[in-house]
């Protein structure tokens, strides 16, 4: 089993005819329904608002065979995310976040012992009170060997005092089996130029893999997919081209398609991870790269199911 730990929101879309439409999503929640619909054994971990956005957050996920027994719910609002598109399809993001529920989110306490690998990540590990509750979450189930996953998915204009948060990150690779992130986060993260050469962001990735994780996979935007191994490797796949209408998602399907592919070859552990060789690097990167792709396709984040073409 394997748990996805974060915030579930509304993204409020720009349409053709210049309106806002709105569609369900945030990063741990796209990546939940990405696994489900690549039919993996998943279970969503956050604090779910009672009003109708709410309600329709639990239908998707129900209806992408995501389990919801870890979801608690309170009154409080949805949090809501104004999306802009640059001409290229890409996203950026404002938000309405206070007092809204997901930030609320309490520990549960310790996961079934089935649960094999736990992921956290975005806005959920930045917004208090909920972002110290998750930490505790990681600290615990990293001591009882799950694989844990991290994808800081940064938002920088949430975080108000950015050294603290970096300090704050660092802390946490020593309890993370498997890092995901963004080229562009990285350099974030590293207080790099924003024009930073992928050298310089490499050189940061591979400190970050020797502070804790088995292995760090660097998403490259237009350039693909690549991972920094445990013995210091860097595996590339090229990205897989498709007409772009936005990238909503990609990277949170990059994220769900690689546990709902790391699930289907036995491989939800720290060691397995470490283990991987490159052919089984290769085939899990090109994998999650077409998941991704197809999320580009189309518009807002709706990954593709199993049974797909371009998954099968």
């Amino acid at each position: 089993m394997i748990v996805i730990a974060g915030e579930a929101l509304v993204d409020l879309v720009p349409t053709a005819g210049g309106d806002l439409a709105p569609r369900l999503g945030g990063g741990p929640y796209n990546a939940a329904v990405a696994a489900g619909r690549l039919d993996a054994p998943v279970e969503f971990l956050s604090r779910v608002s009672t009003d109708l956005f709410g309600d329709r957050l639990l239908d998707r996920l129900h209806a992408a065979n995501v389990g919801t027994d870890l979801v608690q719910r309170g009154p409080e609002p949805t949090t809501l995310a104004v999306v802009g598109l640059g001409d290229d399809g890409s996203a950026r993001y404002s938000f309405y976040v206070e007092g809204t529920a997901d930030r609320l989110v309490t520990d549960p306490g310790p996961l079934p012992p089935s649960v094999r690998a736990v992921s956290f990540g975005t806005l959920s590990l930045v917004l208090e009170p909920g972002a110290s509750a998750y930490e505790r979450v990681l600290w615990r189930e990293s001591r009882r060997g799950a694989l844990t996953v991290l994808d800081p998915n940064v938002r920088p204009g949430l975080i108000h005092d950015p050294l603290a948060y970096r300090d704050r990150y660092a802390s946490w690779l020593p309890h993370v089996g498997l890092l995901k992130v963004s080229a562009d986060d990285a350099r974030w993260l590293a207080d790099l130029p924003a024009d930073a050469p992928e050298d310089a962001v490499l050189d940061v990735v591979r400190d970050w893999r020797a502070a804790g994780p088995a292995a760090v996979v660097l998403t490259l935007g237009s350039d693909g997919l690549a991972v920094v191994t445990a013995g210091g490797e860097v595996i590339r796949v090229p990205p897989v081209r498709v007409n772009v209408v936005d990238t909503i998602g990609a990277g949170d399907t990059v994220h769900g398609a690689l546990l709902a592919w790391l699930h289907d070859h036995d491989a939800l552990s720290a060691d397995a991870v470490r283990g991987l060789d490159t052919a089984r690097w290769t085939a899990a990167l090109s994998w999650a790269g077409a998941a991704a792709a197809i999320t580009c396709s189309r518009a807002g984040a709706e990954p593709p199911f199993k049974r797909e073409p371009g998954m099968t």
